[in-house]
This record gives structure tokens, sequence and C-alpha cells, in this order.
């Protein structure tokens, strides 16, 4: 899983009899090259700008400071991280076989990849136990600000000590012709280049960063499923009780297809590297870098698709979104408007019925639903945090209308 091009990817790198090395010519056709220049940049703005939008709306609105929301910034964080200090980067390698940059920066580049899929990772586990505790078990104390903000820390240690190898063993190398690569030379590589000790290491990684991962977050999340959609509850149902169900169902939704995503985002990605375990002729393969290119985008894109989960499924992310594109005039866009404008109408309608049969303090109604989890997706179920709409100017006219 070192998502980096090398010699376990396309370069066809080969050692001679003098121990210089040799790398065939991959040089793509100058209309392939412009497809790929498109797909990747469209996933570098998207998926920078979109984590860098969900951070803003986390951190820069009290009201979404929420344990869930936290995870999710940590998630964002290192989605941006890839994407920005390694995904074009790498790219270009893979597309020119040529790697530009010096040698420190190919050490943090074969560092950062594993080190940012690790802590997305093991966000993905926290945010799904802190699901299974909220739900399972709801009478237990939930996490404080200052558990969650040691998690993080322990997620991002955590990978980078597992990261640490690639920093060691990464270098460079300058053919005669002028043209260098980035690789991990470790220490029992021989004259082909073949590694028993990367092969344990990326297995070790795609074990720890996938298989086991996967399989833990899908067995807590059709435990979870069970409580909310099959399991029934001992008396008789509540609207609160109900509401409060509904709220927990959207929430377990939206995470799930975030784990979805990443898990079909990043299989062909590993699928690939165990055929080339079995198989090594494939990497001379006259399509093998096309093919790869596009498994790379597919595992990279990963870090564009949560930005847009979180808009379309939680309306409070969807009004920051809209308040970050609020000029914009094209169709998705004005399509997000026009959500945010009926979700914005519907939650100050049920506000104001609420708020009406509190009494003056709110004590009683603000105490009674404090408890209630707060990393809902609906209006609905806000209404009964009691906090007043915060209504920054008045909207024009024809910004619901259409």
């Amino acid at each position: 899983m070192n998502v980096t091009a090398g010699q376990n990817i396309v370069a066809d790198v080969n050692m001679t009899s003098n121990q210089t090395m040799e790398v065939a010519d991959f040089t793509l056709p100058w209309w392939q090259q412009f497809i790929f220049y498109v797909i990747f940049v469209a996933m570098f703005v998207v998926a920078a700008g979109g984590n860098l939008i969900v951070i803003w709306i986390v951190l820069a609105h009290k009201r979404m400071r929420t344990v869930t929301n936290y995870f999710l910034v940590n998630l964002a964080v290192a989605d941006v991280l890839i994407s920005l200090l390694n995904t074009p980067f790498n790219f270009l390698f893979n597309l020119y076989q040529d790697w530009w940059f010096d040698r420190g920066y190919c050490k943090f580049s074969f560092f950062i990849a594993p080190c940012a899929i690790s802590a997305s990772v093991l966000t993905f586990m926290a945010i799904a136990i802190d699901r299974y505790i909220a739900i399972i078990h709801p009478l237990r104390p939930r996490l404080t600000g200052r558990i969650v903000l040691s998690i993080i820390v322990v997620i991002w240690v955590f990978s980078v000590v597992l990261a640490m190898p690639n920093l060691i063993v990464a270098k460079t190398y300058a053919f005669p012709n002028g043209r260098s690569i980035c690789y991990l030379h470790w220490p029992d590589m021989q004259d082909t280049l073949d590694s028993k000790q990367d092969l344990i290491y990326s297995t070790v990684l795609m074990v720890l960063n996938y298989f086991l991962p996967m399989v833990t977050l899908a067995c807590t999340y059709v435990r979870i499923s069970w409580e909310l959609w099959i399991s029934k509850t001992i008396g008789e149902a509540v609207p609160m009780q109900a509401e409060r169900i509904r709220s927990k169902r959207k929430v377990v939704k939206m995470m799930v297809a975030v784990v979805v995503i990443f898990g079909l985002c990043w299989l062909p990605y590993h699928a690939y590297f165990i055929v080339i375990q079995v198989d090594q002729s494939i990497r001379h393969f006259r399509y093998t870098q096309q093919v790869y290119l596009l498994i790379y985008w597919l595992a990279m894109s990963n870090s564009m698709y949560n930005p847009i989960i979180y808009c379309l499924m939680n309306a409070r992310f969807r009004q920051g979104f809209l308040q970050v594109f609020r000029f914009c005039p094209c169709p998705p866009c004005r399509k997000l408007q026009r959500m945010a404008c009926h979700d914005r109408g519907f939650y100050s309608a049920r506000m104001s019925m609420t708020q009406e049969k509190a009494d003056r303090n709110g004590s009683l109604m603000h105490t009674t639903m404090e408890s209630i989890d707060d990393t809902n997706s609906t209006p609905t179920a806000s209404m009964y945090r009691m906090h007043p709409i915060h209504v920054t100017k008045p909207r024009d006219r024809d910004s619901c209308d259409d």
C-alpha cells in the first residue's frame, strides 16, 4: 500500500551487470496526458477545497462542534494532506516516470501517503466506536472534548510510526540520461530490485489500513443498523424517541456511505498490488501505465467524495456549503440553495412551535433534550436544542424561488 510509483508499480527498472539501473521509456500520447491532467486537476480542486470548507464549517460554527464532527475534521485534515502534499507529485511521477523533485521530498512523499491513509482509517474506526457506544449503550458517558483530542493525537502518533519505514528507506536514483526515480531501497534489495522486506511491509499496510478496518467497520455498523432498524424498543414509542432514532439513522447512513465509498475506491488498488505479486510480468504490459493511473486516480479520489456526501446528507453541512457558494450561478449550486432554503424554512417553523411550548427559561425542555445526541443531520431533531437561529443578513427574495 505504498502510494508512490517505484519498483512496485509501473516503472520497468532493471539492474545491469555493472550495477547501474536502466529504465524503460514511458511516454503517453499527448491526448492521454491531457485527459489525465483534466481528471487529476479536477480531483485536486474538489478534494482540497471541499475538505477545507468542511474544516471551516465545523471550527467556525459553535453548534457544529460535536464529537462526530471533530472526527470528521480530523478526516478532512488527512484528506487535505494527501491531496496537496502527495497526490500531485506522484501523479507527475506516474505520468512521466521521472522524479522532478529532490530526495527530501521523495522521502516525505513516501511517508505522508500511508500516514494520512492510516489516520483516515483509524478515524473511521473512532467514529464507528463512538456511534456504537451512543446507540448500543446510550447510558454510558459520552466522549468529552479532551478525550476526543487525546484519541486524535494517538491516531496521528500511530500513523506516523506506521509510515516511518518509508521515510527511512526512500531514496532517488538519477540515470545518465537525466531522468530520476523515487523508490524504496530496502536493505535486502538485490540486483532484481525485489525485496521480501518491502513485500512484508506493504502487506502489513494493506491489512492494517484496509482489510482489518473494513471487516471491523462492517461488523460494527451491522450491529448498529440492527439496533436502529430492526430491534424494537420496549414500551410505547413517543414522538421525541422516534425523532431521536431518525436523527441517529441519518448519521449512521452518512457514515456508512463514507466507509463504503472508501472501500470501493481502494479495492482496485489493493487488488492490483495482489495481482502483480502473483504475476510480475503484468508490469511490462503495454497499457499497464494507463491502467495504473486510472486505479491510482480512483484511490486518491476518495478524498473528494466525503465533502460531497456531507453536503448531500447533512442539512447543517449543506447550509455551510451554501454560505460559501451563495454567489455561484451554476445549476448544482442553485439546487443546493433550494435544498438549504427548504431546510431553513422547515427548521425555523418547528423551532418557533417548540419555543412557544417551553417555559420562560426553557429549563424543563432544555434539560430533557440537552442529553439527546447532537450529531443529527435533520433540522427537526436539532430543534430540541433550544438554540436561537443565527441570521447573518436578510436573504434575497429570489434566493429560494428557483
